[in-house]
């Protein structure tokens, strides 16, 4: 039963869907702010490979290594956004513009590729990787052991982000003014509310989410560093936020439907089955989501209908207000 097609696929999705979940709240919240985050691919990328050289330059307990590990690439990914922050919330320069030169700057073929390069980290096997860590039995329990109790330390920080980000968003004051600040910044600062602070915080929060995510492909997903290893994940998580409606808790049942997607090819290989060009579309996917992305930001009339924060990707200038 626990090796159903069926069962396999969503705890692979719920795996794989990991870090496009921590990168969609990333990009959520920073969207809430106003702020529009296209550079979660680079971010993404560079987290993955400060997480992947922490873990093989740290010599401590593996569960020391991990945690070290994470909150570099958080470091790191919060690093990358405050570049992003500086060129649209201070200089006011265009965000989609800036969002896409800062993907192509840490990107595959930049900042990233250069790290794991220059420490050969792609000849190295990894000394430390999450790994399921709840008794065997409960693993073994039909149906549910496989999916929500054979998974590691990281999707359940993961659920726990969620729940926190759902209840700051909707239950706190921080929260109502963030909202505020990507609803109306004018009306926000009207109100005392300090919009540039707000915007710099919760877009920097964003690319530690980021680089989270990026720290989970190389941690836990496939414990390794090749440059590109992302495969386009951070398109992904942004168009995740806006299937989710902005909304944390339907990022959670995208992310599980697009890590089901992308485990979907190898888990059919595996069996031997085969559906057409499953990798290929599989692959195409990423490019497909950026398209639809800049679309939907494109288009005022899309982003109404969507619930997208009214005053996203747009900077905001006191002196003319």
């Amino acid at each position: 039963m626990n090796n159903s097609l069926a069962v396999v696929l969503i705890a692979s999705g719920v795996a794989y869907g990991t870090p496009l979940l921590f990168a969609s709240l990333g990009e959520l919240l920073a969207e809430r702010s106003g702020v529009l985050n296209l550079g979660v691919e680079g971010m993404m990328l560079v987290g993955a490979v400060m997480g992947f050289w922490t873990m093989e330059r740290v010599h401590a307990t593996s569960a020391l290594t991990l945690l070290l590990a994470m909150i570099i690439a958080a470091v790191a990914g919060a690093a990358m956004a405050a570049i992003l922050a500086f060129l649209v919330i201070t200089l006011r320069a265009n965000q989609i513009v800036s969002g896409l030169a800062l993907t192509i700057f840490a990107g595959a073929a930049g900042l990233s590729s250069y790290i794991g390069d220059n420490s050969q980290l792609s000849n190295l096997a990894p000394l430390h990787n999450f790994q399921p860590f709840l008794p065997n039995s409960m693993q073994n329990w039909p149906i549910v052991g496989p999916i929500l109790f054979a998974q590691n330390a990281l999707v359940y920080f993961s659920w726990l982000c969620v729940i926190v980000i759902a209840w700051y968003l909707s239950r706190t004051r921080p929260g109502l003014n963030v909202r505020a600040v990507g609803e109306s910044p004018a009306a926000a600062d009207t109100m005392g509310i300090d919009v540039v602070r707000y915007r710099y915080v919760h877009t920097l929060v964003g690319g530690a989410f980021a680089g989270l995510g990026g720290a989970t492909i190389t941690l836990a997903i496939t414990p390794q560093w090749v440059s590109g290893i992302t495969g386009g994940a951070g398109w992904i998580a942004i168009a995740l936020v806006i299937f989710a409606f902005w909304r944390p808790e339907f990022c959670l049942i995208g992310a599980y439907f697009f890590g089901a997607l992308q485990g979907l090819a190898p888990l059919l290989q595996a069996r031997n089955i085969t559906l057409g060009p499953t990798v290929l579309w599989t692959n195409a996917l990423p490019y497909v989501m950026t398209i639809f992305v800049l679309v939907v930001v494109s288009s005022g009339t899309s982003r109404r209908r969507l619930g997208a924060p009214s005053a996203l990707g747009v900077p905001y200038v006191r002196e003319e207000h």
